[in-house]
């Protein structure tokens, strides 16, 4: 298993490793008993998709804003969570308005660099969460997310948020992730513009007081995360300005020039699954199984990289980096 070369340092250096060992093992246990956050529609949406059987399906009552289709900020959302422990017995109810999400952009943040200069112990105010996308193409200004996975990487309790989306439009290449046009593309299966208010409700449930959110991605920089500003854009709302981006990309295309070897060796995320001996959960090309194996190859790359969680921050980006690298163009 991964964690058997990934020990707590006895050094006072912070690490990826020590930073996720504090939650029992809980990568280790995704395949086990880790509560998944899912937003799938309906039962006949969970089995086309490959999933398990085990779930429970709950309403939640969600008030969103920002729609450029409805143009009504009250309006009433009924969607369905499932959540794939058949222990769980309470009721999830999230109730989200405008109002609400607009406090992400009150809250002040000191500068993160400063953070890790005036903070030995930097692991109190960062929540570190793996996620990825599945789309109707390439084109980040005119193709749309159809499914969307996040994994906390400290675990607990509904550390995994998944669900499909509806882009309302025909999928084209569902040759590539296996969703359909009739998965997504269906009443009971939530919009972006329903969709950000939960997603941001849930993120801020996760994310330490005052601290900082670092999402992480395998291609983030010129794929996931333009897809998510656009999304956001589209939709009337704003990345929070906690929320900063790392590319592990470049972290592998790092490692293999200290190998020396050359790129075409690979540096896609199955060809890390492989140097790692890591089984995808699930199928590939799927937003949470790719989560799942990212989420393992990380810590291997920042264990093989020697690189600790502070050279991981710096490598951080954010929205406006890549707005200022487009405009250079």
């Amino acid at each position: 298993m991964c964690f058997s070369i990934l020990q707590v340092p006895r050094c006072r250096i912070h690490t990826l490793a020590n930073f996720c060992w504090g939650s029992s093992h809980s990568l280790n246990r995704t395949c086990d008993k880790i509560f998944r956050f899912r937003l799938l529609g309906s039962k006949a949406n969970c089995l086309e998709g490959g999933y398990s059987k085990r779930w429970i399906k709950r309403p939640a009552s969600t008030k969103t804003g920002g729609s450029s289709r409805t143009n009504q900020e009250s309006k009433s959302t009924t969607i369905g969570h499932e959540i794939l422990d058949e222990t769980v017995s309470t009721r999830s109810t999230l109730s989200i308005n405008k109002t609400e999400v607009s406090e992400f952009h009150r809250i002040p943040y000191c500068d993160i660099q400063q953070m890790i200069a005036q903070n030995k112990d930097i692991t109190k105010f960062l929540t570190f969460i793996v996620f990825d996308i599945e789309t109707t193409g390439f084109s980040r200004e005119n193709e749309r997310i159809i499914e969307i996975a996040f994994q906390d990487l400290q675990g607990g309790e509904n550390s995994t948020f998944q669900t499909l989306v509806n882009p309302g439009r025909h999928v084209a290449n569902s040759h590539i992730h296996n969703i359909t046009t009739h998965m997504v593309c269906r009443s009971d299966v939530p919009r972006m513009e329903e969709l950000i208010p939960i997603l941001l409700q849930y993120v801020k449930s996760r994310q330490k007081p005052g601290g900082y959110v670092i999402f992480v991605a395998h291609n983030a920089r010129t794929f996931d995360v333009p897809f998510l500003v656009n999304e956001f854009s589209r939709c009337h709302f704003e990345i929070p300005p906690n929320w900063l981006f790392v590319d592990t990309l470049p972290l592998a295309r790092e490692l293999l020039k200290l190998e020396g070897l050359k790129l075409t060796s690979g540096t896609s995320l199955d060809a890390l699954c492989k140097r790692y001996n890591i089984q995808f959960v699930g199928k590939a090309h799927r937003a949470m199984a790719d989560v799942t194996a990212l989420s393992l190859v990380l810590q291997r790359l920042t264990f093989d990289l020697k690189l600790p969680l502070s050279g991981l921050i710096a490598k951080h980006f954010t929205p406006s980096d890549l707005t200022s690298v487009k405009k250079k163009k």
